[in-house]
């Protein structure tokens, strides 16, 4: 199955069991994008003692997994993509919807 996922968190729990969700399902088998909007984008670098998202966007992107970060809120940040998550549009986010048989927001 084609699974899309959107972040919309930096907050660590949350933030941590989406990118978990996302490793998972790649794991299991299933086609896996996951785009960045928001505080989210900042989640590359997320490292808590207990909530480490760092590892877990590592770990996805080991897999082969493609993560897309809103270019609109990097900027708002002050940020740049990176090669783990590039600079995207709204319309790879339409893109990533099209594409998915299913769509899950956290």
């Amino acid at each position: 199955m084609k699974l899309g996922v959107i972040i919309e968190t930096k907050e660590f729990e949350k933030s941590w069991n989406a990118m978990r969700f996302a490793v998972t399902a790649k794991k299991t088998g299933h086609e896996v994008k996951v785009f960045l909007m928001g505080e989210a984008v900042e989640i590359e670098f997320l490292t808590h003692e207990k909530y480490d998202v760092s590892a877990q966007v590592k770990a996805f992107n080991e897999l082969e997994g493609e993560i897309l970060a809103c270019g609109t809120c990097l900027k708002g940040r002050g940020m740049n993509g990176t090669d783990v998550c590039p600079l995207s549009t709204m319309i790879d986010c339409v893109e990533v919807v099209e594409w998915a048989d299913k769509v899950v927001t956290f």
